[in-house]
């Protein structure tokens, strides 16, 4: 299992946004790996299963998940940046977005 998954919920919908790119990058901004949210706004998998602990990246290309469906929109990405630590065995890191705000938190 992947260390890191994530979740996109389209907050005005009430729907999972599917569709939306994600990038993982490292603490010095490597690209580590990347997906595209499923049908259930999931990617189960996004990387490999360990990490070294540092600050890690979340880049979510929301743009163009919303110049698909026509919605005007603010922000072109949401970058989310979190620490993993050593002894970490999951981060589920999910994406509450609407046009013009969005929120996370780390989940289980």
């Amino acid at each position: 299992m992947s260390l890191i998954t994530t979740h996109v919920l389209d907050t005005t919908t009430g729907t999972p946004a599917s569709g939306i790119a994600v990038q993982l990058l490292g603490p010095e901004g490597a690209h580590i790996a990347s997906g595209t949210t499923d049908a259930d706004g999931r990617i189960a998998e996004l990387g490999p299963d360990t990490l070294s602990a540092g600050a890690y990246r979340l880049v979510f290309a929301t743009a163009e998940y919303f110049s698909s469906r026509a919605v005007e929109h603010f922000f072109p990405e949401v970058t989310l940046t979190f620490t993993v630590e050593a002894s970490a065995a999951h981060y589920h890191v999910p994406l509450l977005l609407s046009p013009f705000a969005y929120s996370t938190y780390r989940g289980s």
